[in-house]
């Protein structure tokens, strides 16, 4: 019994330190759908529980916590694949980017939300979470090939949408 509490206890602590991080790359790969963000966050968090026994012996439990949270989000937009876009509000001043502009943030968010749901996680990975091209097949279930392409096809898609240069956004 013992034992379980401390698993327990060692989960409280695990979900209060990411889960603002989770939160936060979920709203980047919801194209800043705060809601479906906050349930991608619970059902992540949900799944580690059930495992935290066993994922808690692996070396960085917080990036197959990150590798839960975008399974989850590819497995929603393919259950949702005609569902609704969101619109209205977008995460609050702590939200996607912190304190960076807000004008700037909506314009990269909107740009994010015009990209497919695997070329957005694709960028979230790479970019965001600053994970290798394997760390990030690893993650999507593809080959280190299609990483590549995918990234290089999603960027150029955002330079297409950001007016040809990403030069004035680099120091988000």
């Amino acid at each position: 019994m013992r034992q379980g509490r401390r698993d327990r206890s060692g989960f409280r602590e695990f979900a209060a330190g990411r889960s603002g991080h989770l939160y936060r790359s979920a709203c980047l790969l919801t194209s800043g759908d705060t809601h479906l963000a906050e349930d991608l966050v619970q059902e992540t968090l949900g799944r580690m529980y059930l495992l935290w026994g066993r994922v808690s012996r692996i070396d960085n439990p917080a990036a197959y916590a990150q590798t839960v949270l975008v399974r989850a989000f590819l497995t929603h937009r393919r259950r949702r694949s005609a569902g609704e876009r969101p619109v209205g509000e977008f995460p609050d001043a702590q939200g996607a980017a912190g304190g960076a502009d807000p004008a700037l943030r909506l314009t990269l968010l909107d740009a994010l939300g015009r990209l497919a749901p695997k070329d957005r996680a694709v960028l979230v990975l790479r970019y965001w979470e600053d994970r290798s091209v394997e760390e990030t097949a690893d993650a999507m279930n593809a080959s280190s090939a299609a990483v590549r392409t995918r990234s290089t096809r999603a960027l150029a898609r955002l330079r297409e949408q950001l007016g040809g240069s990403l030069a004035e956004f680099a120091e988000l």
